[in-house]
């Protein structure tokens, strides 16, 4: 075995020759095009042979490669994306004075359908729906629009102090991820304008599967005094189901001249540390560009509950923005903002952090290529 004489003007090539005789004095074949050889650095053609000469693999690549590497990117941009994205949105909007005549705008109408339909559970406040019609209808936009899920409500009486202004707490929400496994209309006198309409839910899609909802539409004068009673109300729900992940949203009136600084520190669930408030003082929950209030609220009891919350998701949704709506028409709806938040799931996968997927599949890619 011998290398071979290199012409003129030939690269530097690195052959292997097979010579069955020899005589002495004979030069080296020169290169033809016609043998195997492969090109080599000018480091390797000095005395060193190349590695990749014997490889039954050399210079092939396999045509599964692509397709494997776009799938995996796919799979993990979905995957970290879906994590992000996804959860149990529970969402609170106070959809000013929903009626019958709210209900017959279509224009009106498509907009609340776009709100309620990305959350798993939506409490509506300010509803005067005393016969169920305006709902009703809303519930059976939602359920013609989508084939992928059927949404339910469940309505409380109507509350109030005034025959002008009754009002009720209205939850939608996704038969398919959630269930109600019990209601609550807190009735101590004196307490509140709008007493709260307590529900238990049960959801095996979320990594806490039995939470209470507690809603609040406080008087704007008494915005004070009703959110502190809030806690007593927890007492009572709690030891009523044995529960004491409770979750407190809806119109507080919990900023500006409502709620001050100094009256907070009388207020138990914003002083007892025990109680976690998702949406901050310096939110704005308000569609007008005239006031920055935090009127909406989301308050959390417990380490426990608290944990199964997604980070950051606590959040307003400017459907104004969103939607690209004017000014006037958003507040044709209503004059607040939905607030909401997403628990974490149940699914492992969405659980993973971008860290443990990128190893995972870096795993799967050197095993497919250690296997070529």
């Amino acid at each position: 075995m011998q290398q071979c004489r290199r012409g003129r003007g030939q690269p530097d090539y690195q052959v292997v020759v097979q010579v069955t005789s020899l005589t002495a004095g004979n030069e080296p074949p020169p290169c033809s095009s016609s043998r195997k050889f492969s090109r080599v650095s000018a480091a390797e053609t000095h005395g060193r042979p190349s590695a990749h000469l014997n490889s039954p693999t050399m210079g092939r690549r396999s045509p599964l490669l692509p397709l494997l590497l776009l799938l995996l990117f796919s799979f993990l941009t979905s995957s970290v994306g879906g994590a992000k994205k996804s959860g149990f949105r529970i969402c609170a909007f106070n959809v000013q004075k929903f009626d019958t005549v709210k209900s017959s705008n279509y224009r009106l109408m498509h907009t609340l359908l776009r709100i309620v339909s990305r959350c798993d559970i939506t409490l509506l406040q300010d509803v005067v729906d005393p016969h169920g019609k305006a709902i009703k209808k809303l519930v059976d936009s939602l359920n013609r629009e989508t084939d992928r899920y059927h949404y339910k409500s469940l309505s409380s009486k109507s509350l109030g102090n005034s025959p002008s202004n009754m009002q009720q707490y209205v939850f939608i929400y996704r038969a398919e991820t959630v269930n109600v496994t019990g209601q609550h209309q807190y009735q101590k006198e004196n307490s509140f304008v709008r007493e709260p309409f307590v529900v238990a839910f049960q959801s095996d899609r979320t990594a806490i599967k039995k939470f209470i909802l507690v809603p609040l539409h406080t008087e704007p004068s008494q915005a004070a005094e009703e959110i502190d009673r809030l806690y007593d109300v927890f007492e009572e729900v709690s030891n009523k189901w044995n529960n004491t992940n409770v979750m407190f949203l809806g119109d507080f009136h919990a900023s500006c001249a409502y709620v001050t600084r100094a009256s907070k520190k009388e207020i138990r669930l914003f002083s007892n540390s025990k109680f976690s408030t998702l949406i901050g003082d310096k939110v704005d929950t308000t569609v007008s560009d005239d006031t920055h209030c935090a009127y909406d609220r989301i308050i959390v009891h417990g380490p426990a509950l608290l944990k199964t919350i997604t980070p950051f998701s606590a959040t307003v949704f400017n459907y104004r923005k969103e939607f690209k709506l004017s000014k006037r028409s958003a507040l044709e709806l209503s004059d607040h903002l939905p607030v909401e938040v997403r628990l974490k799931s149940s699914a492992p996968l969405l659980q993973a952090t971008p860290l443990l997927i990128l190893l995972s599949v870096s795993a799967i890619v050197q095993s497919f290529l250690s296997a070529l």
